[in-house]
Order: structure tokens, then C-alpha cells, then sequence
């Protein structure tokens, strides 16, 4: 079972009309991934164990360098159990 979420806003410095080909592209660095995801209006949250979603940050951020932005920021939001955690028990009252 997974021991965190991890949820994600990427933000290139780029010119706005470009910003939406960055975030598709550091998405799809998560949909090369066998982690389980879901992206949402603000930001993309991710399920699996911790090490791993932090190379997969690492990875979004290499990414937006090579894809020539000059700058990033990425805003990260960690759940973190031990003996595990999903994203679906978190919002089950809710569907």
C-alpha cells in the first residue's frame, strides 16, 4: 500500500499563453509512471511510496529544464502514513 500523497503545481516562467504545453508536459512525466494520479484544476496529486514521488518531482522540474524554462516552482503538498494512505479514503464521504 502506498505511504503518501503528494500533490503538485508546477509553474514555468513562461509567457502565459505557453504556460498550459509546460504543465502537459510535466503531466506526462507522471503518466510515464506507474503511479496512481489524478489531476485536478490547481494542481496534481499522486498516490505511492514517498521516494518515489519525490524522484517524480525531481524528474517534473529536469523536464521543465530541458524543455528550456528558465524557471519553476513547484508547490508540494505531502500526506504522509506510514502504514498507508489513499487518496480515495480521504474522500470517500465525498462520493
Amino acid at each position: 500500500m502506498a505511504n503518501a500523497l503528494l500533490s503538485i503545481q508546477v509553474i514555468p516562467k513562461v509567457d502565459e499563453k505557453d504556460l498550459y504545453s509546460f504543465v502537459d508536459e510535466a503531466i506526462a512525466v507522471i503518466e510515464a509512471t506507474n503511479v496512481k494520479y489524478k489531476v485536478h484544476p490547481l494542481e496534481t496529486t499522486m498516490e505511492g511510496e514517498l521516494s518515489e514521488l519525490l524522484q517524480i518531482v525531481q524528474k517534473m522540474n529536469e523536464k521543465m529544464s530541458e524543455l528550456g524554462v528558465p524557471s519553476v516552482i513547484s508547490q508540494v503538498k505531502i500526506a504522509y502514513r506510514q502504514e498507508g494512505i489513499t487518496m480515495d479514503e480521504l474522500v470517500e464521504k465525498y462520493q
